[in-house]
């Protein structure tokens, strides 16, 4: 199959599997982190979880993001990458077991959010980082399968690390403490393997000598406004970043209610929510997996927008279908499928974004993209909390979506025809 040779092909390259490598292990922390993050807020024994609790939790520690945004951006286009993820995975791992100090003792939950808050904050600027990063350790001709395999091998890694953390929570009746620490180590290690990838191989292009942090600061707006102009002249970037923040809002949506209908509507117990939670979270990632395999072919058949499209149509058609019985293994079913067509669409908008900007101007469009899904994201929980019910069963959210998911089809796919109608036409000769 060209994936699997195209995939060897990458495996050979020796910094993109280090850089793959650094992926892998600060998003596998990722997941434990939020896993922990998660159970504390909705599956403690102490806490009454309603859909409003669960909304405020993401406010407080996604909104954030939307001013801290800008500023990675125009921080990541001077620094240099490595430097990021080095310093940025040191950082978090202190931060986490601080955390974990805070877990242990009696203290006001605002104390406890602040120190989430500073951990995920972190998080903005390697993420966006390591996307940045990828096209200078891999060549045009296979972004597509690149963009395919790291970011959906850092996906199921979360989903591994949460995954591991929902284990040991049961194995250590319900130690979140535990649980944070293992993600301080794992954020430990991705920082020791950062030191394997030479410093200035992950750019930026600029060949400047490192900027003071106060220049750096104070050159923010002017920073922002010229990524904002340089992605408002790449009109293609900036529709798959708007459809994308469209699909993530559903993915929000949908997530609230799931997480309410593990915890009241399918279990009676914190220990059967949790098994219910894990079986989801294991069909999202073999979702993810599939949308690895099959979107470099998908994307070469149908084009970037052709497969956005598809993937928006499939989740309207299919996502009511699943989910409106409100039982278990429907919604699992509905979980796959959404972890397919979500991470197929993510594939093409990354690199529809890395191919259609600068490098100079990557830093500043992918944070400006985190910035787009933090806020589409916490949105989605914010109304979805007006309309849940405590059990989380409700047919106006899981209608809502679909239509969102069906008018994000229509206009990608009206975009992929535009552009076969004004593709040259081959002669023959």
């Amino acid at each position: 199959m060209p994936v699997v040779r195209d995939l060897r092909v990458l495996l050979r390259l020796r910094n993109f599997r280090r850089l793959l490598a650094v992926r892998l292990l600060s998003q596998c922390a990722d997941g434990v982190y939020q896993v922990a993050l998660a159970t504390y807020v909705v599956f403690s024994p102490e806490n009454q979880t309603t859909p409003g609790a669960i909304a405020s939790a993401m406010a407080v520690l996604l909104l954030p993001y939307s001013l801290i945004g800008p500023f990675a951006g125009v921080l990541l286009d001077r620094w240099p990458r490595r430097q990021v993820f080095l310093y940025g995975n040191l950082l978090r791992a202190g931060l986490a077991c601080c955390t974990a100090l805070l877990l242990l003792n009696p203290v006001p939950d605002w104390l406890f959010y602040v120190s989430a808050l500073c951990v995920t904050a972190v998080n903005r600027f390697v993420l966006a980082g390591l996307s940045a990063a990828l096209p200078r350790v891999v060549d045009t001709d296979r972004l597509v399968i690149a963009n395919s395999l790291s970011p959906t091998a850092g996906t199921l890694a979360a989903t591994a690390g949460g995954g591991l953390a929902l284990a040991i929570r049961l194995l250590t009746d319900g130690s979140d403490a535990a649980v944070v620490l293992l993600g301080a180590l794992l954020y430990l290690l991705s920082a020791v393997v950062s030191l394997s990838l030479p410093r200035t191989l992950l750019g930026p292009d600029r060949s400047r000598h490192r900027v003071r942090l106060r220049e750096a600061l104070s050159a923010t707006a002017s920073g922002l406004l010229a990524g904002l102009r340089h992605l408002a002249e790449r009109k293609d970037a900036a529709r798959a970043l708007t459809a994308m923040t469209v699909l993530r809002f559903c993915y929000g949506a949908l997530t609230v209610m799931l997480l309410m209908l593990c915890r009241y509507a399918w279990s009676d117990s914190e220990s059967d929510g949790l098994a219910l939670l894990g079986l989801a979270l294991g069909a999202s990632a073999a979702g993810f997996f599939v949308a690895a395999l099959v979107t470099p072919w998908a994307v070469g058949r149908f084009g970037r927008f052709g497969w956005m499209g598809g993937c928006a149509g499939a989740a309207a058609l299919l996502e009511p279908a699943l989910g409106l019985s409100f039982t278990p293994a429907p919604m699992v079913a509905a979980a796959f499928i959404l972890g397919l067509v979500t991470q197929g669409a993510k594939i093409a908008t990354d690199t529809q974004v890395q191919t259609s900007v600068d490098d100079a101007y990557r830093g500043r469009i992918f944070s400006l993209y985190d910035v787009l899904f933090n806020v589409a994201f916490v949105a989605a929980a914010a109304l979805s909390a007006l309309a849940l019910p405590a059990d989380g069963r409700s047919v106006i959210v899981v209608v809502t979506v679909a239509a969102l998911y069906a008018a994000t089809s229509a206009a990608l796919l009206r975009r992929r025809r535009a552009q076969l109608t004004s593709a040259p036409t081959p002669t023959n000769k």
